[in-house]
């Protein structure tokens, strides 16, 4: 897909990969870009460096999503991208308290549903459009620290390839994101046993985002590291367990 003269909205896009997003829509000549946030006056920032426009969304209930996209069409026109984006982390493991579950369910799985829901069937019906969500290589391997986020980050890919098949015929394309660490509020206190491969800028992962959508490519892997991880782990399962083991000891004896 070409993004030039397109209209896209982005959750989560007054801070990190959302706001590397929005300013490469921007740059790639979009014709407009919604930026959606919690932090209103952080989405006006970077809305305001755009030329876009700013919208207070949460995205864990799906009527603040629903009034999002009503909002860019009505100042914008019809959403031919949305960039589901929005995400936390919980960490810890099965002791994770059930409201902690639930917040960063609704947020990094159930927000993606809402969106779906509110943009796809419109974009079907106008000739097709552009659906993207930021999972997390998380969610092709795993997260050392974070059950619910390793888990969340699964549901995310696994929605994602569910959309792209059901919905790839009739003119959805569809894209996950999936890198390892990367410098945002999320990993300032450092990115954990998830920068083992090193850390990288938001604005890389915007980049390559870009890159993926023109070619029309599922997967955006930011860290290469993890197509061979993710090989790894299907020609072996157990070896790779064994391996995610042992880096976890490493990483608890170095923490």
């Amino acid at each position: 897909m070409e993004l030039k003269d397109k209209v896209a909205v982005v959750t989560g896009g007054a801070s990190g990969i959302g706001a590397a997003l929005c300013r490469a829509f921007a740059k790639q000549g979009a014709r407009a870009v919604a930026v959606a946030d919690l932090d209103l006056e952080g989405a006006r920032q970077v809305a305001g460096e755009i030329n876009g426009m700013a919208v207070a969304c949460d995205v864990s209930r799906e009527k603040d999503i629903i009034s999002l996209v009503e909002k860019a069409e009505k100042e914008c026109g019809p959403v031919d991208i949305f960039c589901s984006n929005a995400g936390i982390i919980a960490r810890g493991g099965l002791e994770v308290s059930n409201e902690d579950w639930q917040r960063i369910w609704e947020i990094n799985v159930m927000a993606h549903v809402y969106a779906g829901r509110a943009v796809i069937d419109k974009m079907i019906a106008r000739g097709g459009g552009y659906f993207l969500i930021t999972a997390s290589a998380a969610g092709l391997l795993s997260q050392i620290g974070s059950a619910p986020y390793s888990v969340t980050k699964h549901a995310a890919v696994g929605l994602a390839e569910n959309i792209a098949i059901t919905y790839g015929d009739r003119g959805i394309k569809v894209s996950a994101i999936c890198p390892q660490a990367v410098e945002t509020k999320m990993t300032r206190e450092g990115g954990g046993v998830a920068a083992v491969n090193g850390m990288i800028g938001a604005d890389k992962v915007a980049e390559d985002t870009i890159e993926a959508m023109h070619e029309e490519r599922f997967l955006v892997l930011p860290h290469t590291e993890v197509a061979t991880y993710m090989q790894r782990k299907t020609s072996d399962y157990d070896r790779w367990l064994q391996g995610m083991r042992r880096l976890q000891a490493r990483f608890m004896e170095s923490g």
